[in-house]
């Protein structure tokens, strides 16, 4: 009898590696997963570099006007300058194994749910960073002689008012503030824990069409309050106190640690913080035959900073 030949549903057309296919739906869907949790990516300054540990930003202060005096020469003035600059992290992973045995008792797809988790947890990671340094550069000096330092609005009922008038107040304080220091009114935005978001969800006025409300009740969706887009998260370190010991990352220098324990949201300008990239995220899987099963792991290496402290505005009740 003739050996049946068997259809191998990871080779592209038939031929070559057996996981050739398996691989881009795992890539997929950690990318998916990734982009779906991860709510800080596009809401800060982002640099790709191709080598080096580290970049460069510049920051430079404002340029001063004058009147001139007929016939008198112009020189240009002097603009103050500096820079700051981030350095990248050890390389972030975030990994899985599955034994051969145990995939093939399962009777669900266990690999589907295991690389969604992977791509959850690294941009987990991602925004926790960015959200720490965005409440360091509020209490941050800028590195521009003469330029602002970032700011805090201190309400003491912080989100323990039911009605979210509080909150309210502090936001349009906190556009207040930026207004004060220039910082551009587009590409704010306010980052809020789900019992800050949905105070303001339950606000009548927030969602008064009549008073251009911008947002849907039925949906608890929010979109902007005082010119600031507002966005819900539950990876900020809100009421928490994150110590440089706490972090279990090798490679960041505990730059992340930050005490946040009275802080119930941040407001920033994309400007506030950067991010390095060295490697963008990335995906790997290979089958171990002396271990009888496949690895699957997603990867980056990535640096973050404060760049612009003039730029964020942390709500604090104390």
């Amino acid at each position: 009898m003739a050996n049946a030949t068997p259809s191998r549903l990871g080779q592209i057309n038939g031929a070559g590696d057996v996981d050739a296919l398996f691989l881009k739906v795992f890539a997929g869907e950690v990318l998916t997963a990734f982009e779906e949790t991860n709510v800080t990516a596009d809401k800060h300054m982002v640099r790709s570099i191709s080598n080096g540990k580290s970049a460069q930003f510049p920051i430079t202060g404002k340029i001063g006007a004058e009147y001139h005096v007929p016939g008198a020469e112009i020189t240009g003035g002097q603009v103050p300058a500096n820079e700051r600059v981030i350095t990248i992290d050890d390389l972030l992973i975030s990994n899985a194994f599955i034994a051969n045995i145990d995939e093939a008792k399962n009777h669900y797809d266990v690999r589907s749910i295991y690389s969604t988790e992977i791509g959850r947890a690294l941009a987990y990671t991602y925004d926790k960073h960015i959200l720490s340094l965005l409440i360091q550069a509020a209490r941050d000096t800028s590195p521009v002689t003469g330029e602002d330092g970032g700011g805090k609005i201190v309400a003491a009922e912080g989100i323990t008012d039911d009605t979210g008038e509080a909150l309210i107040a502090a936001l349009f304080q906190a556009a207040q503030t930026l207004d004060e220091k220039h910082i551009p009114s587009e590409d704010r935005y306010a980052f809020l824990n789900p019992a800050a978001y949905y105070l303001l969800a339950q606000n009548t006025k927030i969602m008064n069409t009549l008073w251009n409300g911008v947002g849907s009740y039925k949906d608890a969706n929010v979109m902007k309050v005082a010119g600031i887009n507002i966005v819900k998260t539950t990876h900020a370190p809100y009421g928490t106190k994150v110590l440089a010991t706490d972090l279990p990352l090798a490679g960041t220098a505990g730059k992340y640690a930050v005490d946040a324990t009275t802080t119930f949201g941040v407001v920033a300008h994309k400007m506030a913080v950067g991010t390095v990239k060295l490697l963008d995220l990335a995906m790997e899987s290979e089958y171990d035959i002396r271990r009888q099963g496949t690895l699957m792991v997603a990867k980056y290496a990535m640096g973050h900073g404060v760049l612009r402290p003039a730029a964020s505005v942390e709500l604090a009740t104390a």
